[in-house]
């Protein structure tokens, strides 16, 4: 088991911030972020011990079976979260199908093997597809209450105070997501805050801003979960490990 980075102790009115990176199994994040040899081979275990959750992405072309999911919790400490991109075809069938229970139900069943240390799932729409507020119904409707839900709804046609109050009525996060051509979005909580920081690049101005505004959902008594795109270096690795930094330190 790896040791954690810190994160504020917990608190009525402070919460946390897990902040990391979309996957973290990248052999060219040696030597930026990963030391050759033992962190190459064992690359969970290094990132675990600098950072506090990780956006598994391989879990959107394939679900992970229990055996998979425990061997990541094995090489994680307690403290650690998951949050998993749900499987593609469960994403796409579940807007399109008349009763998504089944796909749904196939998808949460095996991730509720992450048990408590689950952060959310991630279910991510394409951005050309717009609002449709009787399917998102059906997929809120079909979710378990017992697994954390984090919509990404990436069409503009989505971002209305309707919407959001429909997720956080059934207990979902929508997902601001930071994209080049964008304005930065939105923070709209739900039972916690979930941004995805996508753009190529980040300036040290970027990240004193980003840091600002997590900072201030943390004092709010907000859990909040960041992650930064994944790149060819582990750049964007550093930018989650300074990140955490910083909003600990603001918080105090």
């Amino acid at each position: 088991m790896t040791s954690q980075p810190r994160l504020p102790d917990p608190s009525p009115s402070v919460g946390r911030l897990y902040v990391g990176t979309s996957g973290f199994a990248y052999p060219g994040w040696v030597p930026r972020f990963y030391a050759p040899g033992k962190a190459s081979r064992k690359p969970l275990v290094a990132y675990a011990a600098r950072l506090p959750a990780v956006e598994l992405h391989n879990t959107f072309f394939r679900r992970p079976n229990q055996q998979q999911i425990t061997k990541w919790l094995g090489e994680t400490g307690p403290d650690f979260r998951f949050c998993p991109k749900a499987q593609r075809a469960t994403s796409w069938n579940a807007w399109t199908e008349a009763d998504p229970s089944a796909s749904i139900r196939w998808l949460t069943d095996a991730l509720a093997g992450f048990g408590g240390r689950l952060g959310c799932v991630l279910l991510s729409l394409r951005g050309t597809t717009e609002r449709d507020d009787a399917a998102l119904k059906r997929v809120l409707s079909a979710w378990p209450t017992d697994i954390p839900l984090a919509l990404e709804l990436l069409h503009p046609s989505w971002a209305c105070d309707a919407v959001h109050d429909a997720a956080s009525a059934h207990g979902a996060t929508l997902v601001a997501t930071d994209l080049v051509g964008r304005d930065e979005p939105e923070l709209r909580p739900g039972p916690v805050v979930y941004v995805r920081l996508r753009r190529e690049a980040y300036t040290p101005d970027d990240l004193e801003r980003w840091a600002g505004r997590l900072t201030s959902m943390v004092r709010a008594g907000m859990d909040a979960y960041a992650f930064f795109r994944h790149d060819e270096d582990g750049t964007m690795a550093l930018n989650a490990e300074w990140l955490l930094r910083r909003v600990n330190a603001l918080v105090g």
